[in-house]
């Protein structure tokens, strides 16, 4: 959620903002929002000045009881101001909370350098890392390759679940795990803290994390409950610091999780087909940051660095994919997608997102910070995904199996699993 000030200040930049978003719809909506801000800020005056009035004659009738004056004239208009103060206070707030739907849908401002354009085919490639895999063999799909092990069933998970779900058995569920602390270990030793987070999330921080279109699309809801499971760790993480005051000291706040994942996947994409790479539920370990607003642009290169290197420490080609300006999500001023290749489609596909949110995020959860002169700011957030296992072992599996259906172990991951260099029918 945007700044009012910057509406207040600059609107011809919010209406700017939001043609290079192929929004045009919501023009209208700067204009309505000033016609709101205006009166809603002299209600808010009238109010103030109500308040204040009445504090007034609080004092003036304990003036005049000690010095024996009259007090009708004042006790009458004591009277009076209640009223008018619930019937303006009742007025600002109705008011502001039009102003907080109506600014909701205003998308933050986007960095000057994103592409523009109105959809994913104008998303542009900036960076590329590893060799592409060339095979003396027909390589195979993750899925042939697992049932072929024995280690990957589709069969039983469709029964006890449906579409959507999958056991991983011996070696493959090992791999999962190494994966998880191989990027824990990674995440610590880049200075993040470790926290483990609640699975499920009140709807009070579910509707400042995510979209309406999510919601009705990704998040499960627990029925008769408050409460939803959450789709990522990242709104864990940062939905702890809901209507927080931080001393400036603390930022900047590195945080790093894993968790299992929920999501429905109703929307344009589904679940289609079986296989890992989009199920229902899966493992990610997710990264956010609080910090200074100077100091954001340099945490998007860190948090977007990390999930790079872990894949090359899998020996995995990548590459890096940044979201043009019609394929960002309203709070997000900047993002990158993190992109394995596939060695049977020929293609690259999604394995971690990173997003500097600016303070946009922040405003919308109510998270300040206070400097040493008692001066108070919004902070800006990020977040990014480390990994997504199910999508990393996709990538393992097709990227480094072997002739006879075996896959080799990255050597990074050979330590979590008991030094074991392959993954064979035989294991």
């Amino acid at each position: 959620m945007i700044d009012i000030k910057l509406i207040r200040e600059n609107p011809k930049l919010v209406k700017e903002n939001i043609k290079k978003k192929f929004q045009k719809e919501k023009l209208p909506l700067v204009d309505k929002i000033s016609k709101l801000d205006v009166e809603w800020r002299k209600k808010k005056f009238e109010l103030d000045s109500l308040k204040a009035d009445r504090n007034k004659v609080s004092a003036a009738i304990n003036t005049a009881k000690k010095e024996k004056k009259p007090l009708k004239p004042l006790i009458e208009k004591a009277k009076s101001i209640p009223k008018k103060i619930d019937k303006l206070q009742g007025d600002v707030d109705k008011l502001q909370v039009e102003l907080v739907q109506l600014l909701s849908q205003i998308p933050n401002i986007i960095e000057e350098k994103v592409p523009i354009g109105p959809d994913d085919s104008h998303n542009k490639q900036r960076e590329k890392h590893g060799e592409i895999p060339k095979f003396s063999f027909t390589p195979k799909h993750h899925i042939a390759l697992g049932e072929a092990l024995g280690q990957l069933d589709f069969e039983n998970s469709a029964k006890t679940s449906g579409k959507g779900f999958y056991y991983l058995k011996n070696d493959l569920a090992l791999l999962n795990q190494a994966l998880i602390q191989h990027s824990i270990k990674k995440m610590v030793s880049e200075g993040f803290t470790y926290i483990e987070t609640p699975l499920m999330l009140r709807q009070k921080v579910i509707n400042n994390v995510t979209d309406l279109h999510d919601q009705e699309n990704q998040i499960y809801k627990i029925e008769g409950e408050d409460l939803y499971l959450i789709g990522t760790s990242e709104h864990s993480l940062i939905g702890r610091f809901i209507d927080t005051i931080l001393q400036e000291e603390q930022l900047p706040i590195l945080n790093a999780s894993y968790s299992m994942c929920f999501r429905k996947e109703t929307g344009a994409h589904g679940i289609t087909e079986k296989g890992l790479y989009r199920t229902h539920q899966f493992n990610k370990v997710e990264m956010i940051v609080i910090c200074k607003p100077e100091e954001s642009k340099k945490y998007f290169e860190k948090l977007k660095k990390i999930t790079v290197d872990i894949f090359k420490d899998l020996k995995v080609p990548t590459r890096v994919l940044e979201m043009c300006s019609g394929d960002l999500g309203e709070l997000k001023h900047k993002q990158v997608d993190v992109e394995a290749y596939s060695p049977i489609t020929k293609e690259y596909y999604e394995v971690g997102s990173c997003s500097n949110l600016t303070s946009a995020q922040a405003r919308k959860l109510g998270i300040r910070t206070i400097n040493k002169k008692g001066e108070k700011y919004t902070p800006h957030t990020l977040n990014n995904t480390a990994i997504a296992t199910s999508r990393a072992i996709v990538a393992i599996m097709e990227t480094h199996q072997q002739k006879d259906g075996s896959i080799k172990i990255p050597k990074a991951l050979q330590a979590y699993m008991m030094d074991k260099k392959v993954i064979s029918v035989k294991n």
